[in-house]
């Protein structure tokens, strides 16, 4: 492609509304261009990209003998509604485009596609002799994000690469998953990206397992937690770990105490000389269910640990948990923790925040049809087995020291594990290992779903035996534009662009500094023939610009290999730099094409 023919424009300056580096290359460099909050035009540039990414991804789920195919877009509501997921993606999670078409019926657009395979497996699949079968597609997906950012990162429509897996027992889908565990490192090792593959939370899709594959980068939205011996990596909203061990406490009696201006855990310590290992404190929250009643949450946790969010919401949902309530809600629409205007609409008197202790009597929920009458109480691991330990007195400004566990205070009947690992904790599996932390953009995950989707929806096969069993399923996303970007947001300098040789939109461009000189454009024009014809995939610069503008559009753009055909084709050479580390080199015109066809089968 000659650049004098292409739609080709780059940006000197930033854009002001991109604020990460990935985000504010592509759109100079001319990659992509805002159409509206969250949606962008691939560029000729980008779309050649993606489709590189994509040719990568065929290959690799080709190799596992998954099937390609493409599913619609447009998705009925009853299909979701059959699954359970319509309130959570509508109103709990809001991340859903839905519509009503001039049938009155409910549609939406898809942000994921289990339930629309599981409807086709449900018609198609009858017998355990068609299994395993693994499915996927590339396409397009719609996501009402609520703050849409960072570029291609975190935009309301995107590429993903989603494959749905159909298994008749636990030991099938465990090898497709590995299968497919395999497939992604492939994947991104080809696509030439940093990348680590940690346990994570299953969120809204389910599931008993997963991973997600994390390109490793310091704008990354995540925060990943590993160990330095390679047998430990999660999110931290997946991560477990080993606190630090508890200091002695110096209180042996039970006593209350007048602690004055001490609503939180560093001024409460300071006040009483202790650590916070050895505080009890108890946070508040207020979750609502899909059956409209809202139940007040009080987590008991040691003082110097933090609660959980994600590892919250799935205890609040948990078996156990809402047979405790007992009410049989099936979605958590929402948890926060309520301000002092959210209190008035159900505490019977005002709550003494920063002193609550665990123990506070229900009496203080005021009589509603729509609010639970009474606590739901958790405590972390970290609490349980503390002695003599510090709580609020359920009065403000006072405290209680020496408290023990059924002797002074009743211990809350549900036990879990919601504190967030941290840096500098103790790994589990060898205690000797502390954990680090690193910053990664999530570009692909993994799921083993077991029978949630098919149960729901009535998927089922005949077995060997002649029984009816559900089909046991994975579901496996990578973000094709999302990669993309990911790729740039780890390899760029101040300069521009540096693309990995697999993925960029082109191995080289060939940079005529004068095109009023015959003679470079002649041996320019030889050398882009010879090249494309060689598989070498190269570019023209031919416009009428000055030869520094051509060479930072260049460096911008992030071509691997430049082709300068410049003073050194007196000496029949021209000048090749290479983007990555800026070497500079003269090679003689007529080994040029062998030698990029090299290096490019050796990047």
């Amino acid at each position: 492609m000659r650049l004098s023919q292409m739609l080709f424009f780059t940006l000197r300056d930033d854009p002001a509304d991109a604020e990460i580096p990935s985000h504010k290359l592509l759109i100079r460099a001319g990659y992509i261009r805002r159409i509206g909050s969250g949606i962008y035009a691939y560029l000729p540039l980008m779309w050649r990209v993606l489709q590189k990414i994509s040719q990568i991804v065929r290959e690799e789920m080709n190799a596992t003998g998954a099937q390609e195919c493409l599913l619609p877009q447009l998705q009925p509501a009853e299909l979701w509604k059959e699954s359970g997921r319509w309130d959570t993606y509508t109103k709990a999670e809001g991340i859903m485009f839905a519509l009503i078409d001039r049938r009155e019926q409910e549609l939406a657009l898809g942000p994921t596609h289990e339930e629309v395979i599981t409807a086709i497996a449900r018609d198609m699949i009858r017998s355990y002799r068609q299994l395993p079968l693994n499915l996927y597609q590339i396409q397009t997906k719609f996501r009402d994000e609520i703050r849409p950012r960072f570029g291609l990162m975190r935009g309301r429509e995107f590429i993903m690469k989603d494959a749905y897996s159909f298994n008749a027992d636990e030991e099938s889908l465990k090898k497709t998953y590995e299968d497919m565990h395999q497939a992604y490192s492939k994947i991104l090792q080809r696509s030439g990206v940093a990348f680590r593959a940690v346990q994570a939370d299953s969120g809204a899709i389910g599931g008993s397992g997963s991973q997600e594959f994390m390109v490793l980068a310091e704008a990354g939205e995540d925060e990943v937690l590993y160990t330095e011996d390679g047998q430990y990596a999660a999110n931290v909203e997946k991560a477990v770990s080993l606190p630090t061990d508890a200091e002695p406490s110096p209180f042996s009696t039970y006593e209350k105490r007048e602690t004055p201006g001490t609503n939180t855990i560093e001024k409460l310590c300071q006040f009483l000389k202790c650590s916070p290992t050895q505080v009890v404190k108890t946070v508040l929250y207020q979750a609502v269910y899909d059956d409209g009643i809202t139940v007040l949450v009080l987590v008991s946790i040691r003082g110097d640990q933090e609660v959980n969010d994600v590892k919250l919401q799935n205890a609040l949902v948990e078996t156990k948990t809402i047979a405790s309530l007992g009410t049989s809600p099936k979605t958590l629409l929402s948890l926060t923790v309520p301000t002092p205007e959210a209190q008035e609409n159900w505490a019977a008197k005002p709550l003494p925040l920063g002193y609550i202790a665990p123990d506070i009597g229900d009496e203080s929920i005021a009589a509603d049809k729509q609010i639970h009458p009474k606590f739901l109480r958790l405590v972390d691991q970290t609490a349980v087995d503390l002695k003599n330990f510090v709580t609020g007195a359920n009065e403000s400004g006072y405290h209680v020291v020496g408290n023990n566990w059924n002797q002074q205070i009743k211990i809350p009947s549900i036990s879990v594990d919601i504190r967030k690992a941290k840096p500098g904790d103790r790994s589990i599996h060898n205690p000797q290992e502390t954990l680090r932390s690193a910053r990664g953009i999530e570009v692909g995950h993994i799921f083993q779903l077991g029978t949630k989707y098919s149960q729901a929806m009535g998927a089922t096969y005949t077995n060997e035996q002649g029984e009816e069993k559900p089909l046991i399923m994975g579901c496996y996303g990578m973000g094709v534009s999302r990669l993309a970007q990911s790729a740039v947001e780890q390899s760029y300098d101040q300069d521009g662009i540096v693309w990995p040789v697999a993925i960029a939109p082109y191995h080289a461009i060939v940079t005529i500094p004068n095109i009023n000189d015959t003679q470079q454009v002649e041996i320019a024009e030889k050398l882009y023939t010879e090249l494309n014809q060689a598989g070498v995939e190269t570019l023209l610069d031919d416009r009428n610009e000055r030869a520094g503008v051509k060479f930072k559009d260049a460096d911008l753009i992030g071509i691997p290999y430049r082709i300068v055909t410049g003073r050194a084709i007196a000496n029949g050479k021209v000048e090749v730099v290479e983007r990555q580390n800026r070497k500079s080199q003269e090679i003689p015109i007529a080994e040029v094409v062998s030698t990029l066809k090299q290096w490019i089968v050796n990047s």
